[in-house]
């Protein structure tokens, strides 16, 4: 992944859905960051994307949170072929574990401090 400022995705105005997705890499993951910025890219092209907030604990632990408008938004990025090709990739050579969570978002709203 690309770095980031440390700011979380703004609140959106419900309802929208958001695919979570967890994973713990293997050790050797060659090919991994060029693809996770690839992948990056490509999102952003799609109709009803809205963001992405990225986390990585000490142990290992990933968790990619994509925001999108609708289902329909979401069922593009997850048949869009460059993903697919990703998609396989990662089961074959970067992925320990992972999970895939999709919800829909029913309430929102955020915090900023104004001094900081």
């Amino acid at each position: 992944m690309s770095d980031h400022p440390p700011v979380p995705v703004a609140a959106h105005e419900p309802p929208y859905y958001v695919a979570v997705f967890t994973s713990v890499r293997k050790e050797e993951d060659a090919g991994y960051g060029e693809a996770a910025e690839r992948m990056e890219e490509l999102v952003q092209q799609i109709p009803g994307y809205l963001g992405m907030d990225f986390a990585r604990s000490p142990g290992g632990l990933a968790i990619t949170v994509g925001y999108f408008r609708d289902e329909d938004a979401i069922k593009e990025w997850g048949a869009h072929a460059e993903h697919r090709v990703a998609q396989r990739r990662g089961r074959a050579d970067w992925y320990e574990r992972y999970t895939l969570h999709i919800a829909k978002v029913e309430r929102s709203h955020g915090f900023e401090r104004a001094d900081g």
